[in-house]
């Protein structure tokens, strides 16, 4: 499971970095405490273009009556997503990637949930999601996502079984480019990510949505002794 992440980039990077040739973006935040209804970038494919949207990171089907679902479906398992009806009319052409500079997990220690951060310490993750476009009857138009996940890493197994679908930067374009490449080539994409990751403690400062500052990403030497606030 992915229920909370990261952003620090800034657009100007993000833009030049996968190309971006259309974005809703003037500047970005950076946000250290992502959580579910949160809005943050999403790059999609439209138009033979690569497309920044701001979108609401929960999904929220097109048959749902109110938005409140999008909060039960953060995340969508990549060995079921052809079998969902909320996502296997989602899987041909409303494939996108969802920016991250990091992730959290929480592990059960002595009793207690400890949060980890976790990083490649070097560029963004680019996470394997779908997205939809929801209309209430008023017309009030939402564009929501979820980000898929796959089993763990072995060396993240012990803090989680999941974790997201992270994508190499040569994998993006046949992700998104759903005109070029259909599901049943890409689902070979959605697999536990091959390069190193890397994590480290961190406060259960970031237990609080409403805390979103660096210090939930400092590493904390010796959670046992730690200050709560």
């Amino acid at each position: 499971m992915c229920g909370r992440n990261t952003l620090t980039s800034n657009i100007k990077s993000i833009t030049k970095e996968y190309s971006i040739d259309t974005c809703e973006f003037d500047k970005l935040k950076a946000q250290y405490n992502i959580s579910p209804s949160s809005h943050t970038p999403v790059l999609i494919y439209k138009n033979k273009t690569r497309v920044l949207k701001k979108m609401r990171w929960g999904l929220i089907p097109q048959w749902a009556s109110e938005t409140s679902i999008g909060n039960q479906m953060i995340n969508a398992r990549s060995e079921t997503i052809s079998e969902k009806p909320s996502f296997q009319n989602l899987i041909q052409q409303n494939r996108c990637v969802v920016f991250s500079s990091g992730y959290f997990e929480w592990r059960n220690l002595n009793g207690k949930k400890q949060p980890y951060y976790i990083t490649n310490k070097r560029r963004l993750f680019s996470f394997a999601g779908l997205w939809s476009k929801w209309e209430s009857i008023n017309k009030d138009v939402i564009y929501s996502y979820t980000i898929i996940t796959t089993k763990s890493k072995k060396n993240l197994s012990q803090i989680h079984h999941r974790m997201p679908v992270i994508l190499k930067n040569s994998d993006v374009e046949m992700w998104i480019n759903h005109t070029k490449y259909n599901f049943n080539i890409v689902r070979e994409l959605l697999k536990p990510y091959s390069n190193n990751l890397y994590y480290h403690n961190v406060s259960p400062f970031v237990n609080s949505t409403k805390n979103d500052t660096i210090r939930c990403i400092e590493e904390i030497k010796n959670p046992n002794t730690i200050n709560l606030f």
